[in-house]
């Protein structure tokens, strides 16, 4: 079941759309989106099992395509099955794809920017990266390097482990006692409300052609941050490049 979306304009390799005739990138809640089932993968396992469960992925996605509108792109930490699977999902239809193992990918820089910038090399273009359980703080990079939206499951997760997410940093709240009392659903809710602000951050300062200024100030809010935007201007300049405006 494919959606409409259309690209308006970049900002770097982001990319500023019209999913449906909503703004993009963009929040997706789990009614906006009916995701075809998909056999889960570890992300550091052994590439036969990787292998194994994206055939089964893949046979999950046909058989649910005509009431499924996102599929999800499986296999660990290898970028040649990533690729894989996401073309062979693209041709059984579908054109939104939620990428797995986000959690494991924020916390590896290096596979963060090389799976995430070979699958939007290597997706067609009217296709949609979604990434999964983003720290508000690395939203403004990843939607620089392609992704076209987040799953505000993270606010759930996050306020599972009692961390309160806020622009430029999570806070454990075992640690920074910020609230004297809160509930896991007032911290999802705040949570919540960061992951808005900043998707319509990043949406203004896309329309303003100033999301790499964005970028770069988010980038000293943690290591992991500044590793990723320097593994990205080091390896992908080119691609970084091919897509900037000319002025």
């Amino acid at each position: 079941m494919t959606n409409k979306f259309e690209i308006k304009s970049h900002d770097g390799p982001g990319r500023i759309g019209k999913l449906n005739g909503e703004k993009t990138p963009k929040l997706f809640y789990k009614t906006d989106l009916k995701i075809a089932p998909s056999e889960g993968s570890a992300y550091n396992i052994e590439k036969e099992i990787a292998r194994f469960n994206i055939e089964e992925t893949l046979k999950l996605a046909e058989e649910n395509v005509e009431k499924c509108d996102a599929a999800v792109i499986q296999g660990s930490k290898y970028i040649d099955l990533r690729i894989k699977c996401l073309k062979q999902l693209e041709e059984v239809g579908y054109n939104i794809f939620i990428i797995a193992n986000g959690d494991e990918l924020l916390t590896n820089p290096r596979e963060l920017v090389d799976i995430t910038i070979n699958l939007r090399m290597n997706a067609h273009p009217s296709s949609m990266l979604i990434f999964t359980f983003a720290e508000s703080s690395f939203m403004p990079i990843l939607t620089y390097m392609g992704i076209d939206g987040f799953l505000t499951d993270a606010s759930n997760y996050y306020s599972y482990l009692n961390v309160l997410q806020t622009p430029t940093k999570a806070y454990d709240l075992n640690i920074y006692k910020i609230y004297d009392e809160i509930t896991q659903k007032e911290l999802e809710e705040k949570n919540i409300e960061c992951l808005d602000f900043v998707i319509r951050e990043i949406q203004t300062h896309m329309e303003n052609h100033s999301l790499r200024n964005l970028i770069e100030e988010r980038s000293t809010t943690s290591p992991q941050n500044i590793a990723t935007l320097k593994l990205l201007d080091k390896k992908y300049m080119d691609f970084i490049l091919e897509h900037n405006q000319l002025f």
